[in-house]
């Protein structure tokens, strides 16, 4: 797995050269000592900086950071931090790479937004990767506030933000319905951040650099870089730092693609030719997974083995997840199976528009964005799939699923 692509003309921000682990010493003589000033001018410059979250929702840091302080003032309680590194997301390797790489840059984001929030309280929940993140803390005798690894399950919801406050504070990894928001009550019912790490080592670069630093790269309404998972046939996932609003096709290699799954398994299936008139956007990008399915590959079929494992994912906690998902699924697969394809295609509309908004979290909807995307993307597969032919000469998956042994 390669941290960076030589043609992108950028200098890496985040990713270490020549993806070589950075330990503590050479973390400071790469970025400089974090010196942090007072909390109100580093908001402004957090805010004038235009950081969003890299977690999928793209909402703004600044506005974040001052909703967990401002619910720590209100009720009293000294705010919790805590790093999301869980990356349940199969496709996705982005973040495990960013800490494997650059974990003080995380563990700097980290301190910074503890402080920005006034938190009594701060933890690193990862899947995979705790012993290297517990030896470079080992290496932080000056952090001003002790930091926990806590070790989260292997789950595709154990990083959604009410699953890991309800894990950090001993409960299992699981969603709640999230009223009051974790913001305002989360571990162990004080106002909690959750905050995705590659938001924090952004945060850490804005609080070395400055706002007009940071915003040299991207694009005036979308200032940054963001770290990618790219998947293409035949080789292996690469992590890519790009800048927003660099085109896709020069991130992606779109040669003999027929579609481009943009954003991962809650993502959304796109037409190559619409894929290559795209850059890179926070509004789509979600879990920043990028894949191009060659045209030798049925995209109905990669669709039914991710919706699934979807549905085996489901925490079954509400009707959506334990009925709606499963059946989806299984719709799907039928859809995915050259023949007679009866009322499907109905039932596939009627059961995502039942299942959409109602969940406990947002694990229906992004599975019903899925489904809708290949259905309109893979048109005439279906249709080619009802007469009984299946265009693909491939039968090699290109996503990786996990847990497919399972019945």
């Amino acid at each position: 797995m390669t941290a960076t692509f030589p043609d992108l003309y950028m200098p890496p921000r985040l990713l270490a050269p020549g993806a070589a682990p950075a330990d503590l010493a050479t973390h400071h003589q790469r970025y400089g000592p974090l010196a942090l000033g007072d909390p109100e001018s580093v908001l402004r410059t957090v805010a004038e900086s235009g950081l969003t979250g890299r977690g999928g929702a793209g909402f703004p840091t600044y506005r974040k950071l001052v909703a967990v302080a401002e619910a720590g003032r209100r009720t009293g309680r000294a705010p919790v931090a805590v790093a999301n590194g869980a990356e349940g997301e199969p496709a996705s390797h982005k973040d495990k790479t960013l800490l494997r790489l650059s974990p003080h840059l995380v563990l700097d984001g980290l301190q910074t937004a503890a402080q920005l929030i006034g938190a009594g309280e701060a933890c690193i929940a990862v899947e995979d990767g705790a012993t290297w993140l517990e030896s470079a803390l080992a290496q932080r005798t000056a952090d001003p506030l002790p930091v926990k690894v806590v070790r989260l399950p292997k789950s595709f919801l154990s990083g959604q933000a009410s699953a890991l406050a309800r894990y950090v504070s001993g409960g299992p990894a699981l969603p709640t319905h999230q009223r009051p928001p974790v913001r305002e009550r989360g571990v162990h019912r004080a106002p909690t951040l959750v905050q995705n790490v590659e938001t924090l080592a952004h945060l850490a670069l804005v609080a070395r650099y400055g706002a007009d630093w940071y915003r040299t790269a991207g694009t005036p309404a979308q200032p940054g870089s963001v770290l990618c998972t790219i998947h293409v046939p035949g080789r292996e996932p690469r992590v890519v730092e790009a800048p927003y609003g660099l085109p896709i096709g020069r991130v992606l290699p779109l040669e003999g693609a027929q579609a481009v799954l943009v954003g991962g398994y809650h993502g959304t299936w796109i037409p190559a030719a619409e894929a290559a008139q795209l850059a890179l956007d926070s509004g789509y990008l979600g879990a920043g997974v990028l894949a191009a399915l060659p045209v030798s590959r049925c995209g109905l079929a990669e669709t039914a083995r991710v919706l699934r494992y979807l549905a085996l994912q489901s925490a079954g906690q509400c009707g959506p997840c334990l009925n709606g998902l499963p059946r989806i699924a299984t719709a799907f697969r039928t859809l995915a199976a050259p023949g007679p394809q009866g009322t499907v295609r109905a039932d596939l509309a009627r059961w995502s528009g039942l299942v959409e908004g109602r969940g406990a979290c947002h694990h229906p909807d992004g599975t019903v964005r899925l489904v809708r995307s290949a259905l309109t993307t893979f048109a005439a597969e279906v249709d080619a799939h009802a007469r009984g032919r299946c265009t693909a000469t491939d039968r090699t998956p290109l996503l990786p699923v996990p847990q497919e042994s399972r019945p």
